[in-house]
């Protein structure tokens, strides 16, 4: 089993969809990543030789943000957000989308799953 940036990848998986595991690696970083250290991309986690998991964990160490780094730098970009008052700081406090998203009838995750439904329109009379 390899062990990177303080995650286990799993070991069944491909090394290039194993390596998405860790928070602030994609798809596409993790191929570039493999191509320049020199990896194979179809070889599997558990087949990796122990050169190749400490090339690849000595990289993703050295010249990516990941993990623990990374969420650091996001919860500040956000803390500046809300303290300077910007709208996408406004949206973060009150937990509303921040990127334009509209909220009348979408935005369930963020609102909660509260519907509050009015009927179909139509007024009912009274009977007198």
């Amino acid at each position: 089993m390899a062990r990177i940036a303080g995650v286990t990848l799993p070991a069944q998986k491909r090394i290039d969809i194993g390596l998405t595991y860790i928070y602030g690696i994609g798809h596409v970083t993790s191929r570039k990543i493999l191509k320049e250290t020199g990896v194979d991309a179809s070889i599997r986690v558990k087949d990796l030789t122990e050169a190749q998991a400490n090339i690849l964990r000595d990289f993703v160490e050295k010249k990516q943000k990941v993990e623990g780094e990374l969420r650091r730098e996001v919860l500040s970009n956000v803390k500046r957000l809300k303290d300077i008052g910007a709208y996408r700081g406004e949206r973060h406090k009150r937990g509303l989308p921040s990127r334009g998203q509209r909220t009348k009838t979408n935005s369930r995750t963020l609102r909660g799953n509260v519907r509050k439904t009015m009927g179909s329109g139509k007024r009912k009379l009274d009977k007198k």
